[in-house]
């Protein structure tokens, strides 16, 4: 009687077990009949006749959204348009942005762009483009409604922290050819290297530039402007973090899947030969920029200066889709060589300046970062 007693447990015990995964799973497939009907229900009782393909894309995008605010759906036509953005030419009014909190957040104007000299800020929040609310809005659809044709204008209305009241801006839409190292050698020979973004030809431009400066005998110290850098491409971080160190690690990455966590190390040979390095941030530094700078910090090669930059530490990846577009999702995060992540840190300065202006003009007598960094290097 005990032994029949024992394998009737047996048998009950290993049929009745909770498998957590067909479980997870099973809920899943509940879900997406759910979403099903959902989408059947709107398209027969909503008071508007919808058009479900775009209700899909819109769906789509508030799937990557609730992520982080840095994965998104791209259209055919969106895809397309970001590619060529990273190129280094584009469409459009200047703008890198993010959404936070359901409303777009502007990471960095570029320089020299209609954004910029319209007066756009890292940190606005955009409420209104024209007359039409942003809130609840997802990133693409904003992003659909700031684009246009060259030479038409747009009106972006911001909030602003520390105004009470909202402030609005006309923008001409143009194409943007994003020159992306400005140089200048500055009084008492300092050279100047100014960097708007991290495409393609980054590297080798500041490559060019540096060996130029490297010709006048009398260049004693250096300056890299990474101040409202929204990033870019990493490979373009690595590689000039690279131009400034003789060994050590520049960045790591750390994925969900541990046989794609990476590590890149700095190759001997600094071009600019030990001389004194100030690297200026703002909080328009974002991603690529916080790499370059965390790095020459955590390696004492470089003395930080300005205000917290951005946060963003993580990497993105576009993954191509069978209708031609895409999405851009988050797939690792990346540490500083000290093992730091700055994910919604950023990095801090080692000599903290806030600028003095709303507006950002980059000029010897009225920028005070970069007062503030000539007077440290000529004494």
């Amino acid at each position: 009687m005990r032994k029949i007693f024992f394998i009737i447990s047996i048998f009950f015990l290993k049929f009745s077990t909770f498998n957590p995964v067909v479980a997870a799973e099973n809920d899943v497939y509940k879900k997406i009949d759910l979403f099903g009907e959902v989408l059947e229900k709107i398209n027969k009782e909503y008071v508007d006749e919808i058009n479900q393909s775009e209700s899909m894309d819109a769906a789509i995008d508030g799937l990557l959204q609730s992520l982080d605010p840095y994965s998104a759906y791209m259209s055919p036509e969106i895809f397309n348009e970001m590619q060529t953005e990273t190129s280094g030419e584009f469409g459009g009014l200047g703008i890198e942005v993010n959404m936070e909190s359901g409303v777009v957040k502007v990471i960095s104007p570029i320089d020299d762009t209609p954004a910029s000299r319209a007066g756009i800020k890292a940190g606005d929040y955009i409420i209104k483009i024209d007359d039409i609310q942003v809130q609840g809005k997802s990133l693409s659809e904003a992003v659909d409604l700031m684009r246009g044709p060259v030479g038409s204008s747009i009106i972006l209305t911001v909030r602003r922290i520390g105004q009470k009241k909202a402030l609005t801006f006309e923008i001409v839409r143009e194409i943007i050819q994003i020159k992306s190292v400005k140089a200048d050698l500055l009084k008492n020979n300092v050279g100047y290297l100014r960097l708007t973004s991290f495409n393609e030809n980054s590297g080798e431009q500041i490559r060019k530039q540096i060996k130029e400066f490297e010709k006048n005998e009398n260049i004693n110290s250096y300056i890299l402007d990474l101040r409202n850098n929204p990033g870019g491409l990493l490979s373009q971080a690595i590689r000039i973090s690279d131009f400034f160190l003789d060994n050590g690690e520049i960045v790591s990455t750390k994925s969900r899947k541990a046989s794609e966590n990476r590590k890149w190390f700095a190759k001997k040979g600094d071009l600019i030969g030990g001389k004194t390095l100030i690297v200026l941030i703002n909080y328009g530094s974002a991603s690529a920029s916080e790499i370059v700078a965390g790095a020459l910090q955590d390696h004492k090669r470089a003395i930080i200066l300005g205000e917290n930059s951005f946060g963003k530490g993580s990497v993105q990846s576009i993954i191509p889709l069978k209708n031609k577009g895409a999405i851009r999702l988050t797939v690792a995060k990346y540490y500083l060589p000290s093992g730091k992540s700055i994910s919604e840190v950023g990095v801090s300065p080692d000599i903290e300046i806030n600028e003095d202006t709303n507006e950002f003009r980059i000029k010897t007598d009225t920028d005070n970062q970069l007062s503030y960094a000539l007077k440290l290097l000529n004494g």
